[in-house]
C-alpha cells in the first residue's frame, strides 16, 4: 500500500474559522524565525509544532521573501487548527465534545482522518490517533516520574480505539467521554509534505523541508549535488550520525524514544506507547528511520514499526512499495531489504 501525498497546498490559507487563533500562533512563530543564505539557498528556521523547523530552497531573492511568509503563515494556521495543546484548536474542540456531540470538519481534515484509517489498518492497529488518554496518563515531565498503576491503565484502555470513532460525512464524534485525539506521528509529517509541495508548485528548483528530523526534499540541491544528503542521528550516541542517506525525491522520518524517557528501578520507560498494553514500548527498539515517497507515510510507518518491533516491523516495511528503512536496537541495526541502496556514508 502506498499512501497518497496530501492534496492540500499551503499556497492557500486553510479554510478555517478565524477563532482558531492562528494570528497568535503566527506572532510566536515569526518571533522565532531567522533567515540566511547558505550554499546559494535561502534558509528559514523557526520554532513551531513543538520542534525546530528548517526550510531551505533555491529561488530568486525577489520571490524568496514572499515564499517565506507563505510558509510561516501556513504553518501557523496548521498548528492553530490541529495542535491538541491549544485550547481553541479543532482537535481540542473534538476532544472536548467526546461523549456529547459530533464536531463539523472540513475536507482537509477528512483527508487527514482517511490517512489515519489506512495506516491503522496497515499497522495492525498499533498506529492509533485515539491514544491521547494513555499519553496523558504517562507524565514524562513529572519530577520524579510517576508510573501509572495497573488499575489506572486498565481503566484507560477502554477509551482507546480508532475503530470506535464515528465519522459521518463532514463530522467526527468520539463516542465515549474521556476519549481524545492526538495527531503525533503524522501531523507534523503532513505539514512537511504540504510545505514542500507549495514550494515545488511555486517553481523553486530545489527545496528541503525539515521539521524536527522529519524531512521531505524536492528537486535538486542549490549547490549542484545530484542528491540531498540526510544524516540519521545515532540513538546510542545522540548528536552523532550513524549514516548518511542520498535522497533525490521523497522523504525520511525518524521515531525514537532515546531523548524522551526516564529510568526507574532499572527499567527504561520511553514516550512511545503500545496501545495494546497501555505501557511504553519495551521491545529493544531505540529508533526507526523510514524513507518513503512522502513524509506522512514515512512518519506513520516509523511509529507502527517502532511498536511492532524489528522482526514484524521489517515485514511491514518490506511490504510497502517505494519504502525502505532501518531499526536501531541496543544490539545493532536491522535494515529493510532496500535500505542500503540509499546509504552514501556510514559512521566509522
Amino acid at each position: 500500500m502506498v499512501l497518497n501525498s496530501p492534496s492540500s497546498s499551503p499556497t492557500r490559507k486553510p479554510n478555517e474559522p478565524a477563532n482558531f487563533g492562528s494570528a497568535t500562533v503566527l506572532a510566536r512563530i515569526r518571533g522565532s524565525a531567522q533567515e540566511s543564505i547558505r550554499e546559494s539557498a535561502h534558509e528559514l528556521t523557526f520554532q513551531a509544532l513543538g520542534t525546530r523547523c528548517r526550510v531551505s530552497f533555491a529561488a530568486p531573492a525577489s520571490r524568496a521573501r514572499q515564499l517565506k511568509l507563505i510558509v510561516l503563515e501556513w504553518v501557523a494556521a496548521f498548528e492553530a487548527k490541529y495542535s491538541r495543546f491549544l485550547a481553541d484548536s479543532l482537535i481540542s474542540r473534538i476532544n472536548a465534545a467526546a461523549g456529547r456531540e459530533p464536531v463539523g470538519i472540513d475536507a482537509e481534515t477528512e483527508r487527514l482522518f482517511a490517512m489515519c484509517d489506512q495506516m491503522h489498518f496497515v499497522t495492525r492497529g498499533v498506529f492509533d490517533p485515539t491514544a491521547l488518554p494513555l499519553l496523558q496518563l504517562w507524565n514524562w515531565k513529572a519530577t520524579p516520574p510517576v508510573i501509572p498503576s495497573a488499575d489506572a491503565i486498565a481503566k484507560t484502555l477502554p477509551l482507546i480505539g480508532w475503530r470506535k470513532v464515528q465519522r459521518p460525512p463532514g463530522k467526527i464524534f468520539l463516542p465515549q467521554t474521556g476519549m481524545g485525539l492526538d495527531l503525533g506521528g503524522m501531523g507534523k509529517e503532513y505539514a512537511v509534505d504540504c510545505v514542500a509541495q507549495t514550494l515545488a508548485s511555486a517553481g523553486v528548483t530545489g527545496a528541503l523541508v525539515d521539521f524536527g528530523a522529519d524531512v521531505r526534499v524536492v528537486g535538486k540541491p542549490a549547490d549542484g549535488r545530484p542528491a540531498w544528503h540526510i544524516g540519521l542521528d545515532d540513538p546510542r550516541q545522540p548528536g552523532r550520525c550513524w549514516c548518511g542517506l542520498g535522497l533525490r525525491e521523497g522523504a525520511v522520518a525518524t521515531s525514537g524514544d532515546y531523548l524522551r524517557r526516564f529510568e526507574m528501578n532499572g527499567r527504561r520507560y520511553g514516550h512511545i506507547i503500545d496501545i495494546r498494553t497501555g505501557q511504553p514500548v519495551d521491545n529493544g527498539c531505540l529508533a526507526v528511520s523510514v524513507l518513503a515517497p512522502n513524509c506522512t507515510l514515512a512518519g506513520m510507518l516509523t511509529t507502527g514499526i517502532f511498536v511492532l518491533g524489528p522482526e514484524e516491523g521489517m515485514r511491514l516495511l518490506d511490504a510497502q512499495f517505494g519504502a525502505a528503512g532501518a531499526v536501531i536496537t541496543q544490539n545493532g541495526i536491522v535494515p529493510s531489504r532496500h535500505f542500503y541502496e540509499h546509504v552514501v556514508s556510514e559512521a566509522k
